[in-house]
């Protein structure tokens, strides 16, 4: 993780998004260089699971700490939005209600529930897609780490929580939408979402918000608390006999990349235009570790770089073989498991560290280390 790659990393993220976004408004359509608005949606969509990779691999990477609920806090920053973007129909929506969203009317709720109090105010949904992953972590965190639970255990019982807010959220009467969940939004801030400039928008947003977590997640693990933090997912034991607590640290770092996450499902529902309980699938988080496990784990700029290859090939591969996506998905995980086990960033970063560490002869050149001192 050199300073080299992540500013790479930077100038491609947002300056990609920036060139998309101008060639999507001050082009033709008819003309050669012109990017049609789905691809700069799909290319958002993208980044907000750029997002979630990245949050991922901070837990994973540098605490060693398996999450396979992650999708859940993207989903829960997901649903914060979709709650404004549902308030902000008015009384646009099918049954010309300005209090109700549609699915409540269709359901015959008498008022809106209090869980919806305040969505109307963008702040204040912005505040809930931070503030909801966060507690939820911080509650089920300091559980957690606080009673020990590691390895596969806390795994398993991150899947679970996320399927139990899946099962949930399914719920007519929790007041989320049920099976339908969120859709059918208008607009967001005053702005059309369907109009083209706001899509760009989005998708330059986006990666600037991937770009500032990149920076904060790197701060995070190269200072002093990183260190701490990476001796934690190395020897636990040894660290807690050196006098801290290990706990304290793993909770930091849960709470922060479920905010992270938080961000990008919040990003992510108005370019997709959709959420629903679906994005709770355990399935999604399993998915999630995939992606940060091909870029390389512990690297940060391999986990995005993970999440952008892994969807685009999911893209093409469920449009051209629908059937065989999830076949190639495990095919994937197995090769990179069994050939990169430290992923593509990771598989470079080693191989450069081999060519610096290779002693150099005028006459020729780098020497294998094993060869040395051979006649």
């Amino acid at each position: 993780m050199s300073r080299l790659s992540t500013t790479l990393c930077l100038f491609i993220v947002v300056g990609g998004a920036v060139l998309l976004a101008v060639l999507n408004l001050a082009t033709a359509p008819t003309a050669a260089l012109h990017v049609p608005t789905f691809v700069v949606s799909l290319v958002g969509k993208y980044l907000c699971y750029a997002i979630l990779a990245l949050a991922l691999d901070l837990v994973w990477g540098f605490a060693g700490i398996l999450s396979l609920g992650h999708a859940a806090f993207f989903a829960l920053g997901g649903y914060a939005m979709g709650m404004y973007l549902m308030r902000e129909i008015g009384t646009r929506g099918v049954y010309g209600n300005a209090v109700l969203p549609d699915f409540m009317v269709f359901l015959n709720y008498k008022e809106l529930p209090y869980t919806w109090y305040g969505f109307s105010n963008p702040a204040y949904a912005i505040l809930m897609a931070l503030v909801v992953p966060g507690v939820l972590a911080l509650v089920f965190g300091w559980l957690a780490f606080r009673s020990r639970v590691s390895g596969v255990y806390l795994s398993i019982i991150t899947q679970a929580l996320t399927y139990a807010l899946l099962l949930a959220f399914f719920r007519n009467d929790m007041g989320f939408g049920g099976n339908n969940g969120l859709t059918d939004f208008k607009d967001m801030f005053g702005f059309t979402l369907q109009a083209d400039a706001t899509r760009s928008g989005l998708l330059v947003a986006t990666a600037l918000f991937l770009a500032a977590q990149l920076l904060i997640a790197r701060f995070v693990v190269t200072s002093r608390f990183g260190k701490v933090l990476i001796a934690v997912r190395d020897a636990e034991s040894r660290t807690r006999f050196l006098g801290y607590r290990p706990e304290n640290y793993k909770l930091f770092v849960f709470v922060l990349s479920a905010v992270m996450a938080g961000i990008g499902g919040a990003l992510y529902v108005p370019q997709v235009g959709i959420i629903n309980p679906s994005e709770f699938s355990p399935a999604n988080s399993i998915e999630a570790v995939i992606w940060v496990a091909v870029g390389g784990r512990g690297t940060l700029v391999g986990a995005i770089l993970g999440a952008v290859l892994v969807n685009f090939g999911k893209t093409y591969l469920t449009g051209a073989y629908p059937d065989s996506w999830l076949f190639a998905l495990g095919a994937l995980f197995i090769l990179v498991t069994l050939l990169l086990p430290s992923g593509i960033i990771g598989a470079f970063a080693r191989r450069r560290r081999r060519a610096e560490a290779a002693p150099v002869t005028p006459e020729t050149g780098p020497v294998d280390s094993a060869l040395e001192g051979t006649p």
